[in-house]
This record gives C-alpha cells, structure tokens and sequence, in this order.
C-alpha cells in the first residue's frame, strides 16, 4: 500500500511539473468528430466517389439481364473508412440508358431513356473497396429496389 501511494504522489508530482496542456489541444483531442478506422461523410461530387458510384453500375449491368444499361443518374450520400483500402459506401439512384448492352459504349456518352415505357430508375447502395496501390477493386455489398 506504502508501495502504490509513492507511485501516486510521484506520478502527480511529474504531471505537476510538466505543465498542463493548452485548452486548443484538450478542446481538439475531446471533440473531434475523426474517429480513426470510422466512416467520415465525403462529397458526393468528390471524384473518387463518382469511380466509386461507377464501378457499382458497372457491377450491376454485368449481373442483370436487362437489353439496355445503367448508369448512375444521382448520388444522395456517400461515405468513406480507411480499411484496407478504402471503402465507400454509397446511396446511389442508377437510371437506364438508351444504350445497348451488346454495343458496349462508354456509359458517359449514354443518354438517359426517355421514353415512358422503358424508363426506370432504382435506388441502390453499395460498398466499394479500393486498394490504389494494387489497382484492385472490389464491389461485395450491391443493393438495389
């Protein structure tokens, strides 16, 4: 007990003489919102996340039947966590084109349908994993209603 209390009074003592910490450092260390290995909010205009959005379309016209493709019309949130990677997870509106699957075109020049009939747009979420310096990606999660 002797032991644990000159431990105690030694401990205060080192902290004593070091001072404390500035208020900006306290502030900062308690209410950040950055929480390391936590998804943070990212633009949805941010690049990496219209590839990310891309890369989900792409997903899913490879794995529908439909005569005509997809193309991603309006991304409502996008967030981003540093895994192993990155990882986006994305709320994002994919509506069809007038573009054939059997022409392959690049889906920027693709129109979105307008005739009445055939137009039809679903609301998708997706998780995205991008490894840059392996140049891999990876699409695990795709959902859409």
């Amino acid at each position: 007990m002797q032991r644990a209390r000159a431990l105690l009074a030694f401990c205060c003592l080192i902290l004593s003489t070091m001072g404390t910490p500035s208020a900006d450092f306290c502030s900062h260390i308690l209410h950040t919102n950055v929480k390391p290995g936590f998804p943070k909010t990212i633009e949805t205009n941010n690049p990496e996340v219209r590839k990310a959005a891309r890369l989900s379309v792409e997903r899913f016209n490879n794995c529908t039947n439909d005569i005509f493709l997809f193309k991603e019309s309006h991304i409502s949130k996008a967030l981003v966590q540093i895994v192993k990677g990155l990882k986006y997870m994305l709320d994002v509106q994919i509506a069809r084109t007038i573009c054939k699957k059997n022409k392959h075109p690049n889906l920027d020049n693709c129109d979105f349908q307008t005739n009445h009939t055939l137009k039809q747009t679903l609301s998708c979420y997706s998780e995205v994993w991008v490894i840059p310096w392996l140049q891999k990606f990876e699409v695990p999660v795709l959902q859409c209603h």
